[in-house]
């Protein structure tokens, strides 16, 4: 392949970024020239909306980059935006200790998962990439299971009428499942895998989250590790899940109640986001430029969050009006570029979302095809209405 721009002189536009991402990633794979016909074909089937990401990945990998070109290529061409979400995103401790084969699996799973319901199929792809896909949620050990917990809990819910409901009933059989109970310190650490927790029978709320996470994932539901640092009320931290369902809502983990109902709630409401420590945090696996403060490993920074303090802290009612022709469409609601909320919507409906924030909103027919859309701002007390035709 023949480099047309020296290092560092490239413009990164339209084709000329990928011609030179091409080059510096073959030329960044020190003294392994004999497989760069194979990356590069790997490279080449990269969607172009993950381009850059990857090929900066494959630089972090090193002697490992033919692993995930060679991921690339094996993978079915409808899975490939997948997989290369997940080779653009993941840690540098993946790319260099994962396979290929773990990775496809993984998708293929998540996959089979998402056709198994209709509230798993009607999951944003934002959404299914971001918190279905994901093999793992912080720095946990990073287990095999999918395919043993898809087994195990997909026949439980698969009759549920909705993802609220199969949440609830995962609350309650997974810990029962798997015969793992909550012990601050009988468990071996408080960031235990789901193999490691199963192996131990008791684990922390971190280590009863991941299960509950991958347990949801498992069946298509996207699911998040949330925690803080330290409460402001009383001494500690905790974690917890957000599930997406109509919008984000939480839930304490091996904790059966309804959802957005815990004993954490009061503490949570007293956040404090003026002290990083105080704060609320939710992990996502794209990355985002902010790290999540895993108090039990302060020096990692390696797992990518958002500041979701005021979703506790100045939770609003945004009251839904519809019209003849917005009733039975879908409302997506976003925030910063990012989904919040995404339902059929009825005449009198109602969206919790934080105060004080911008957000827009796009009305869809059941195709997807936008219909409307517009912004409206949140009070930071206090209701407020969108009214939609």
């Amino acid at each position: 392949m023949h480099c047309v721009n020296p290092p560092g002189s490239w413009v990164f536009s339209g084709n000329r970024n990928w011609s030179g991402l091409i080059c510096l990633a073959l030329l960044s794979i020190s003294g392994s020239f004999a497989k760069v016909p194979a990356v590069e074909k790997g490279l080449e089937l990269v969607p172009e909306a993950y381009r850059m990401a990857f090929s900066e990945q494959i630089q972090l990998a090193g002697d490992k980059a033919v692993v995930w070109t060679t991921a690339m290529e094996k993978a079915p061409e409808d899975h490939r935006s997948a997989v290369a979400f997940l080779i653009a995103n993941m840690p540098e401790t993946d790319l260099k200790s994962l396979t290929s084969e773990f990775l496809l699996k993984n998708v293929q799973l998540a996959y089979d998962s998402r056709y198994a319901t209709p509230w798993a199929k009607a999951v944003p792809l934002e959404l299914f990439f971001d918190q279905v896909l994901p093999y793992a949620s912080i720095n946990e050990r990073r287990d095999d299971w999918r395919n043993d917990f898809m087994n195990r809990f997909l026949p439980m819910v698969r009759q549920l009428k909705s993802a609220d409901e199969a949440v609830q009933k995962l609350n309650i059989e997974v810990f029962k499942t798997l015969n793992v109970k909550y012990h601050a310190t009988k468990r071996q650490k408080p960031d235990q895998s789901p193999y490691e927790s199963t192996e131990s029978g008791f684990a922390s709320c971190t280590g009863l989250s991941i299960l509950l996470i991958d347990a949801c994932r498992s069946v298509g539901i996207p699911a998040r590790f949330v925690g803080t640092p330290s409460w402001t009320t009383v001494r500690g931290n905790h974690s917890w899940v957000e599930v997406f369902t109509d919008q984000w809502r939480f839930v304490g983990a091996c904790e059966p109640s309804r959802l957005d109902e815990t004993w954490f709630l009061d503490n949570a409401s007293k956040a404090n986001e003026t002290n990083p420590m105080n704060r609320i945090y939710a992990t996502s696996f794209r990355k985002t430029g902010a790290n999540f403060p895993l108090i039990w490993n302060r020096d990692l920074k390696s797992v990518p969050s958002y500041d979701v303090t005021r979703w506790y802290t100045q939770r609003r009612t945004l009251k839904i009006n519809t019209g003849i022709e917005s009733t039975g469409q879908i409302l997506q609601m976003k925030q910063d570029g990012r989904i919040v909320a995404h339902l059929v919507i009825n005449d009198g409906q109602k969206l919790d979302l934080a105060g004080g924030r911008t957000y827009q909103w796009t009305l869809m027919d059941k195709q997807g095809n936008a219909k409307g859309q517009g912004s409206l701002s949140m009070p930071d007390q206090g209701s407020t209405d969108l009214r939609l035709p």
